[in-house]
């Protein structure tokens, strides 16, 4: 799924950048050589990043 239709950012390539890069959404597009340009994406950008580093955060459960 595209997270940023301007810059054609895939979710998974924003986790991904989330893992590799500390700093907000804007930051974290710069990693990837791209910048916000209509914005619209910024709010659900930072919580798939939040979502990311939480999930890297938690200990990994055995089954």
């Amino acid at each position: 799924m595209y997270i940023c239709i301007c810059n054609a950012i895939k979710e998974t390539d924003l986790r991904k950048a989330a893992r590799q890069h500390r700093g907000g959404a804007e930051s974290v597009y710069a990693k990837l050589g791209k910048r916000p340009n209509c914005g619209q994406c910024l709010v659900e950008a930072e919580e798939l990043i939040t979502e990311e580093r939480d999930a890297m955060a938690q200990p990994a459960m055995v089954a």
